[in-house]
């Protein structure tokens, strides 16, 4: 028979059990309490907040390097205009928002890593109703940056078609919690020994990876970026695009995946990988098979852009 615990009791066990991943965080926010702790034992949601058991909340990610937070406000105002289009109140004004994502990340005391912020309906019962969460929740966690091989950039990487579908417009424009199709394409990507999948729109236009905005750049020297119909309006992405419009006509159009074949260039965008260059796709070759100059010239871009306009904490 189970054990019916006392606070103390169940309070002492949570302390002692191994937490899977530790290491990988470095302190976390949690608005019900409204503290910071370092401690990873201690980062647990109540399993009635709507985010967890409904997907019914949203999420963003930005990346620091050398104590610089990249594109901070970027992800903060997609972050607002998420909450709007879900009708979920922002539980402390956007500017406070922003203070305890300095101060967490302050409190991990790590010069590189992530910070994620989630925002939920909040506690309050297993229905659907968003009427039983009285209050919206907030987390903030700063964990660890994983840095990718440089390899990635200098030889490109692998990508395959993925069998599932890109998601509806609506819910692929909001960065929500409810991730489960993109789970199942990195499964996927694991499945197929791909480094990453890509999938497409149900009138097969290529549409984006599992967490990575794609675009492709075509013989005439042209970016054409995937219509964003179905796809997340990428931070990484839009800023890429201003910084090398000066440099590079680009356009936002349907791609067939016969383009994708005949690209010169296949390039994925996103917080940890900045520019990255797709060198095959479901094992044919992309042009030469190797890093193009638009894949290269947007990461030393980004690289750059991270260094001279980062957030300082």
């Amino acid at each position: 028979m189970v054990s019916i615990a006392s606070t103390r009791e169940y309070l002492d066990k949570l302390l002692s059990l191994p937490r899977p991943g530790e290491d990988n965080f470095f302190a976390f926010y949690d608005h019900r309490m409204q503290m910071i702790s370092t401690n990873p034992r201690l980062m647990l949601v109540p399993l009635d907040d709507h985010m967890i058991h409904r997907g019914d909340g949203i999420f963003e990610t930005v990346k620091y390097l050398g104590r610089k937070i990249y594109q901070l406000d970027a992800h903060l105002e997609r972050m607002e205009k998420n909450c709007r289009a879900i009708f979920i109140p922002a539980p402390l004004p956007w500017s406070r928002i922003r203070e305890l994502a300095l101060e967490t990340a302050r409190a991990g005391g790590q010069e590189d890593g992530y910070l994620s912020l989630f925002i939920g309906r909040g506690p309050g019962g297993f229905s659907i109703d968003p009427r039983e969460c009285p209050k919206p929740s907030l987390y903030i966690v700063a964990r660890r940056f994983h840095h990718l091989p440089e390899s990635y950039w200098e030889k490109g990487v692998r990508a395959c078609k993925s069998d599932n579908p890109a998601k509806q417009s609506f819910m692929a424009r909001i960065k929500s919690v409810n991730y489960l199709p993109n789970v199942l394409m990195k499964k996927e990507a694991l499945d197929k020994n791909c480094d990453f999948v890509l999938c497409f729109d149900h009138n097969d236009f290529l549409a984006e990876g599992c967490i990575e905005n794609v675009l492709i750049v075509d013989h005439e020297g042209r970016i054409i970026v995937p219509e964003l119909n179905n796809v997340l309006p990428g931070t990484t992405l839009m800023r890429a695009l201003e910084l090398i419009r000066s440099e590079r006509r680009f356009v936002f159009r349907a791609i067939s995946e016969d383009e994708v074949y005949e690209a010169r260039e296949v390039i994925l965008l996103g917080t940890t990988l900045d520019a990255l260059s797709v060198v095959r796709y479901n094992g044919k070759p992309i042009h030469d098979v190797r890093p193009g100059p638009v894949s290269l010239r947007m990461r030393e871009l980004l690289i750059r852009d991270l260094q001279e306009n980062g957030t300082v904490f």
